[in-house]
């Protein structure tokens, strides 16, 4: 029982620390939380909303006998049901006042129809020309707008070409000029029927849904690198106050007491690896209801969890038993874990434990392979496939550990 009380004992003055809870804690969820608002509005599976846009249009058509109202045409076109969703359509007397709606930031896009518009798509040689006067600082509303005008106008192109073939015909004798009104008017005729039945705007859904996060698939991995980088750090901090109660002379007279030399360093021991294993769970919990990142199933993140902290508690371990004292440690910190724990988060930047591009090189460390078994994890990977990265290091714990015990018992024992 006396290890295990000089366990608790460490891991609440661990816990004490403000420089400690700050890279146990502070550090990770920080970085995770920069990254989720940077792509927090990527949701999932979810589309985007089109904007209602505010549209005035000026009809100054006064039409024709042959080719009809086309100008309230446009208008009634665009006051339709089938585009409320997209635009509210008041009309304005002037040209004038439908671009100052715009300028006011009463209107988005103000549609001018000028005179002789229907005339001049009976007459071959005529040109008119509809305005679309828009906010400079809208893109998508007007856009639309401008797009189904000129599916609007495209189609009615078909009056000029019609007229002009006819006039060809009746030039030619095939048929009598009486005829082509006729013949516009039963094209216009088709008209109206002809919009009802096309689609003007063909919104799809598909036909399945993304299955994955794209906002997490980026913020996941970044705060599961994070939180393994992080024990690997608090593995070797948290061994790393043996080597100060050796040097303040704490762990000597402790080893004065009746407690055991053996079991003051078990509880030693002990006090990392409980400390690792808070800052995991409480890092996992947090993220999931903070970031809402999903983990994986409990039975995979649990087992790449525990492989984790226990290489991480191991690692720190012998780390700190290879230093000759504390002021050793900026050498663990600055160089030992940023070399291994770089290498190691090599698959995170990729965020794709199988696309390969590193090869064996993250494998090189122990972090390497905890966040391949992490990813896995995340990717809902089945236990099967994880499992190998766990007892990899397992295995890499059980020699980490072995290795630093027995240095440390050299020393003091």
């Amino acid at each position: 029982m006396k290890p295990f009380h000089i366990a608790i004992k460490d891991l609440i003055r661990s816990f004490r620390s403000p420089f400690a809870l700050v890279f146990m804690f502070g550090i990770p969820l920080m970085v995770t939380g920069m990254f989720y608002l940077m792509f927090g509005s990527m949701n999932q599976g979810g589309g985007f909303d089109v904007p209602l846009t505010k549209v005035v249009i000026a009809n100054l058509d006064e039409g024709h006998p042959e080719a009809g109202q086309l100008g309230e045409m446009m208008v009634e076109t665009l006051r339709s049901a089938d585009f409320a969703g997209l635009m509210q359509v008041t009309t304005a007397e002037d040209a004038a006042t439908a671009r100052q709606a715009v300028e006011s930031r009463q209107a988005g896009a103000a549609i001018i129809i000028p005179e002789g518009f229907s005339a001049a798509f009976t007459d071959p040689t005529a040109a008119a020309t509809v305005e679309i006067y828009q906010d400079p600082t809208l893109t998508l509303g007007p856009g639309i707008v401008r797009s189904v005008l000129s599916q609007f106008t495209d189609h009615l192109a078909g009056v000029k070409i019609t007229t002009a073939l006819a006039l060809k015909q009746a030039e030619a004798g095939a048929i009598q000029y009486a005829q082509i009104r006729p013949i516009v008017a039963g094209y216009l005729a088709a008209y109206p029927a002809d919009t009802k039945a096309q689609s003007w705007i063909d919104p799809r859904t598909p036909t399945a849904r993304p299955q994955k996060n794209l906002m997490l698939g980026l913020v996941g991995p970044i705060m599961g690198g994070m939180m393994i980088f992080y024990a690997f750090f608090t593995g070797i901090h948290s061994a790393s106050s043996i080597l100060k109660e050796n040097e303040e002379g704490t762990l000597p007279r402790l080893f004065t007491t009746p407690t055991t030399q053996a079991e003051a360093l078990g509880g030693k021991f002990m006090a990392v690896g409980l400390t690792v294993l808070v800052q995991v769970v409480v890092l996992l919990i947090l993220a999931r209801l903070i970031f809402h990142i999903e983990w994986g199933s409990l039975a995979s993140v649990a087992l790449a969890a525990f492989a984790t902290i226990c290489s991480a508690a191991a690692f720190g371990i012998l780390v700190c038993s290879l230093l000759k004292n504390s002021r050793q440690g900026g050498l663990a910190f600055g160089g030992i874990l940023s070399a291994t724990g770089f290498v190691g988060m090599l698959d995170i930047f990729t965020g794709n434990p199988n696309s390969g591009q590193f090869g064996i090189l993250p494998l090189l460390t122990p972090q390497g392979w905890a966040a391949r078994g992490l990813l896995l994890s995340m990717e809902n990977a089945p236990i099967a496939k994880i499992l190998p990265y766990a007892l990899v290091l397992l295995a890499l714990s059980t020699a980490f550990f072995f290795l630093g015990v027995r240095r440390f018992q050299k020393r003091f024992l």
